[in-house]
């Protein structure tokens, strides 16, 4: 049962998002055929994105939400009904012991993922994090691990 984490940017332009999901299933097919087990914080964009592309393959999504506020203070008002509908969807889910959404409460969730993957999806640009635990610090620490990381960014995707 093979088990994926995600890390990638949150602020994909709205044309980079039909992009980005059909590189993710293509890429997540290989463990068509397997238990596959996705990993997510359900952050827009990149994250909600792969837990999509995972449940579209009928594996199984777990979350790792940052911080006991996490819902209330980082999901915004035109997202929350998507991010609702993937907790609902989710096997599992973990909240870190941070009160605080911050970049602490982010590198822990980060680093519970790592710590319970087999392989990492980064849906990154090759850019610096914009800040502790950002997908640039997630992506060096899986390499500095030797953990498999399979980098995601299509021609054509971008930022805002």
């Amino acid at each position: 049962m093979p088990r994926i984490g995600i890390t990638g940017r949150s602020n994909l332009s709205a044309a980079s998002v039909p992009l980005v999901l059909k590189a993710l299933e293509s890429e997540l097919s290989a463990y068509r055929e397997q238990e596959l087990v996705g990993v997510s914080c359900l952050a827009q964009g990149a994250d909600q994105l792969f837990a999509h592309a995972v449940l579209s393959l009928g594996g199984s999504l777990e979350a790792v939400l940052p911080a006991t506020d996490y819902r209330e203070r980082k999901v915004k008002p035109e997202n929350a009904a998507e991010f609702d509908e993937l907790i609902s969807k989710a096997a599992k889910v973990h909240t870190m012991p941070f009160a605080e959404s911050n970049r602490d409460a982010y590198m822990g969730a980060s680093e519970h993922i790592l710590g319970s993957v087999d392989a990492m999806f980064a849906v990154w640009d090759g850019q610096p994090a914009d800040g502790r635990g950002g997908t640039g610090d997630v992506v060096q620490t899986a390499r500095e691990r030797g953990m498999p990381i399979t980098v995601v960014w299509p021609d054509g995707a971008e930022r805002e």
